[in-house]
């Protein structure tokens, strides 16, 4: 497989990563294995990355002349395809997926590198757009990125966000427009065009019959009409169909579901509070929520009270009077119940050993200790009831700039497993916006990296490593409080 191409500077590092993520997902829809999956992103990666470069310093040589060209996760996504069918004429083809095989073979393939005039509306409409108005585009209809991820990608300020994007997308409309009107036609097309326009420009305008059969029969007119119509919410399928071609609406689903992920558990369309757009009752729920937050932090403060009260013959230590089978209550800066604070080691506060310090540890066949508490996340090892090997954690700083840094987690383990959650937490409010070789889920400070598919099993006294890109503000000091599935890892 060929080697990744090296990223220029700290900036074109943190795009890499950011692309990455997005070649890897479509060329897993692409393929029929993990393995065959990484090999395909590999050389496409490396395809498109020297065509982007190549389209620059064609661009700067020509005095600032621009060249019709796709933003960069677009340009490399096209790039999985065009290198799937090189597999494919190669006899590599047995690795692509069937259905993209049979669609590789077809007219419908074709369209994309036949005549110009022929390829799909919402691509030449995407290429005649200025580079920054095509990103910004793709990344927040398609990508479905956060708002303000979107922002601070693109240079914008947060609160003007939403302004910009709804003129980039009229720019993307009149293009389409134009390009529909210079595609070859013939009469019966060519008498639709006008009102396709009036139609597709009213959000209440309703399709005429004859107009509507139409479109049920030519293709063409469908793929523009689907990019002239902002409204209705079908932006980011026609984007996806016109620009990648197969799979486009799986690669879209994936993006949403990144996107969930990113956000929260449950929360698709959360507001940001650096510029929203999104679901009109976001507000709403967002209150909820925060009600329940408060309801859960009064219910632990009243248990705590609880179970700080003497009652009856309990057998009460000497030197506090808390009892001495009573277990520390889990509150909202205490997630995992232990009554040692954040960042101290579990040597000083004996959570999970029941043991003071310099105490011998009991024997793993004796009866726990009553303030020893079962972990109930899972092991992921191969038997379970196994135990989660020691682990070490290298947690490297790769970039940093205002408002953003990259990162990598390395963890070694002395015993096999065959599946992995790492969990850690941050100091400063900082926020996972992309994480690539592993599923990210964040509450609060609190970061769970799950595995993916292709790297959940590891080795005995093997190591598992992913990465990901973040947000920060005032200050970035480095995580803490490390676990490998539930199990503390000491941080090298």
């Amino acid at each position: 497989m060929p080697d990744l191409p090296t990223p220029k500077d700290a900036a074109e590092a943190a795009l890499f990563s950011e692309c990455w993520d997005a070649v890897l997902s479509y060329a897993d829809l692409c393929t029929s294995g993990s393995i065959a999956a990484n090999q395909l992103a590999r050389e496409a990666f490396a395809l498109g990355i020297r065509e982007a470069r190549a389209a620059e310093d064609g661009t700067r040589q020509a005095a600032g002349r621009r060249a019709s060209r796709l933003p960069r996760i677009p340009l490399l996504l096209t790039a999985v395809r065009t290198t799937a069918a090189a597999w494919e004429v190669q006899g590599q083809g047995h690795k692509l997926d069937p259905d993209l095989r049979l669609w590789l073979n077809s007219e419908k393939a074709a369209r994309y590198t036949g005549p110009p005039l022929r390829r799909p509306i919402a691509l030449r409409g995407l290429r005649d757009m200025q580079e920054p108005d095509a990103a910004l585009l793709w990344l927040a209809e398609v990508e479905a990125l956060p708002p303000r991820a979107v922002a601070r990608r693109q240079g914008l300020d947060p609160a003007a966000a939403m302004e910009e994007l709804n003129q980039v997308r009229g720019l993307f409309r009149d293009r389409c427009h134009r390009n529909h009107l210079d595609t070859p036609m013939d009469a019966e097309c060519r008498s639709y065009v006008r009102l396709l326009d009036a139609v597709t420009r009213s959000p209440v305008a309703e399709t005429p019959e004859d107009l509507s059969r139409h479109l049920a029969t030519c293709v063409e007119c469908a793929e523009a009409a689907a990019c002239l119509r902002l409204h209705g919410g079908g932006l980011p399928a026609a984007l996806a169909q016109g620009v990648i071609g197969w799979g486009g609406l799986a690669y879209l689903e994936r993006r949403r579901r990144a996107a969930e992920v990113r956000m929260g558990a449950g929360r698709p369309a959360a507001p940001d509070p650096d510029g929203e757009w999104g679901d009109p009752a976001a507000n709403k729920a967002r209150t909820l929520r925060n009600g329940l937050l408060v309801a859960a932090v009064l219910v632990s403060a009243l248990a705590l009270a609880v179970s700080l009260m003497p009652f009856g013959d309990s057998d009460v230590d000497a030197r506090g009077g808390l009892p001495t089978d009573s277990t520390p209550v889990a509150g909202p800066g205490n997630p995992s119940g232990s009554s040692a604070a954040p960042g101290t080691s579990p040597s000083s506060t004996g959570t999970g050993t029941g043991t003071a310090p310099g105490s011998p540890k009991p024997s793993g066949s004796g009866t726990p200790s009553a303030t020893t508490r079962t972990d109930p996340e899972p092991q992921g090892t191969s038997s379970p009831a196994a135990r989660t090997a020691a682990c070490q954690v290298a947690y490297d700083l790769v970039n940093q700039w205002p408002d953003g840094f990259q990162a990598t987690v390395t963890v070694t383990t002395t015993e096999a497993l065959d599946s992995w959650r790492v969990s850690w937490s941050f100091r400063d409010g900082q926020r996972v916006d992309q994480m690539w070789d592993a599923s990210v889920a964040q509450n609060g400070s609190r970061v769970t990296a799950s595995a993916a598919d292709y790297n959940k099993d590891v080795p005995a006294d093997g190591s598992l490593s992913f990465g990901f890109l973040a947000s920060w503000q005032n200050k970035n000091t480095a995580p803490y409080a490390f676990s490998l599935n539930g199990e503390t890892c000491t941080l090298s």
